[in-house]
């Protein structure tokens, strides 16, 4: 469940506290007349079930509340309450398959900012993925692919073409279009480092490598292994089970590619090159279509779910607890 908290100019503190009570989600409804002092208003508080959260939302933004005063989401890991578990069983729909889309935006508006520390952290996999894969060691491939951040800006990207927001999708692809040519040349920097210390050397790069050649000889195999893990990570974030990015993180190409490419291009194996960023292309455009698509489904699902779904009427005895 999320906590609700509101801050409502008191003409339409009413209004509210209607629609909250007719909400079959809503539940621990709670009205504090005239407590807000900045914005001025009254704070209203209640809990709500994850299924009922987008079209309440939805309602209290049509009420300018977010003009005018504030709403506030808190998710909530632990809720012990009969009342709490009448609203869930309430809402319609299912709690696992309710997607909040303003938890959804927010999440990936701040994880495709362009900042520091993402091309820290992406310039960081790519180089652990460069002595991945001259190593020919799946074990650093693996850790480079749950170290890097590209995920971010690829969830954003799917946000932002399904609720239609250009200034998230120019965010999350200058994220992208900035960020993997920052970290390949860092890791090239690091290839000519370790190669002048001996540790690195073109002869590691062609050998045969069993283990990691897949990296540098994309097929369409590459591509419905991406279009798969663009459907769990969506599905991972709308759903909030992180558990199940984790391995999203871990079955997609992205950063061992592009790490590859850094490498073939420092040693001038530009064929070698050419494979590894058309894997790379590969993974980004499977990702980006099926999680996109998976939002689209999500989207009308839901839309059926809660057109069928009925508020219950206001109670005869409201039970909302005021205090000044």
């Amino acid at each position: 469940m999320f906590h609700l908290r509101l801050i409502v100019p008191a003409d339409r503190s009413a209004a509210v506290r209607d629609l909250l009570l007719t909400e079959p989600g809503a539940t621990h409804l709670v009205v504090w007349p005239g407590a807000a002092v900045q914005p001025a208003g009254d704070v209203i508080a209640c809990d709500l079930a994850r299924e009922a959260t987008s079209t309440v939302l939805a309602e209290l933004r049509a009420l300018d509340l977010h003009e005018d005063g504030s709403i506030a989401l808190e998710d909530l890991d632990v809720m012990l309450s009969r009342s709490a578990d009448r609203a869930e069983q309430d809402a319609p729909g299912d709690s696992a398959d309710a997607v909040v889309w303003e938890e959804i935006e927010e999440a990936t508006s701040e994880e495709s900012v362009l900042s520091v520390t993402f091309l820290a952290f992406l310039a960081l996999a790519t180089m652990i993925a460069a002595c991945g894969v001259l190593l020919d060691n799946p074990i650093l491939i693996v850790g480079a692919m749950v170290v890097g951040p590209e995920f971010g800006p690829l969830a954003g990207l799917c946000v932002a073409a399904v609720q239609r927001r250009p200034r998230l999708a120019g965010r999350s692809a200058l994220a992208l279009l900035v960020g993997f040519p920052v970290a390949m040349a860092a890791t090239m920097g690091f290839t000519a480092l370790l190669d002048a210390l001996g540790l690195f050397d073109r002869d590691m790069l062609e050998r045969p490598r069993p283990l990691t050649e897949f990296i540098f000889q994309p097929d369409w195999l590459s591509f419905w292994v991406a279009l798969l893990a663009g459907v769990a990570g969506m599905l991972s974030l709308t759903s909030a089970k992180s558990g199940a990015l984790i391995g999203v993180l871990i079955s997609v190409t992205t950063v061992p590619a592009a790490a590859n490419a850094a490498v073939a291009i420092r040693y001038s194996d530009y064929a070698q090159a050419a494979g590894s960023m058309g894997q790379l292309g590969l993974n980004l455009a499977g990702i980006v279509l099926a999680g996109t698509l998976t939002l689209l489904v999500q989207r009308g699902l839901w839309s059926l779910q809660a057109a069928r779904g009925k508020r219950r009427p206001p109670p005869a005895s409201t039970g909302v607890a005021k205090s000044s």
